[in-house]
């Protein structure tokens, strides 16, 4: 009997041990700005041989930040006063700085051979920008 329940002891152990393992830990508005602003900078490493990737990457990168401003948008929707009305203008800010890593991905499908460096450049920096922008933004929601 006793042979029977240490091996079911084990392998409820490992059972719970994997499940734990496999539940993601929350993410922060840290962890997903780091993630952006590196990705944001592996843009740079793409040539111009790899442009249709590079474009669809940023893409993802803005499509991806989008997700996270409309769940600071619905938190501001619930703030009121003076907090909703700062929260709006990070939003506003937010949202330009969104519109020019847009643009700037929108270039890196128009990039040339020999703007390529260019508006892979301009690419990382309006994306670091707008990482950077949501950093700040979301780290204000938590207040």
């Amino acid at each position: 009997m006793r042979s029977q329940i240490i091996p079911a002891a084990v392998v409820t152990i490992a059972l719970l041990t994997a499940s734990a393992a496999s539940v993601p830990a929350q993410t922060t508005s840290k962890d997903v700005s780091q993630k952006a602003s590196e990705t944001g900078e592996a843009i740079k490493d793409y040539t111009i041989e790899k442009k249709n990737e590079a474009v669809a990457q940023a893409k993802k990168l803005t499509a991806d930040l989008d997700a996270k401003i409309k769940e600071l948008e619905a938190e501001a929707s619930k703030q009121t006063g003076e907090a909703k009305a700062k929260a709006q203008a990070q939003l506003r800010d937010l949202k330009a700085k969104r519109a020019v890593a847009s643009k700037k991905a929108s270039d890196l499908g128009k990039a040339t051979k020999a703007s390529w460096d260019r508006a892979k450049e301009g690419f990382a920096d309006a994306y670091r920008d707008l990482a950077t922008a949501y950093e700040k933004a979301a780290a204000e929601f938590k207040k």
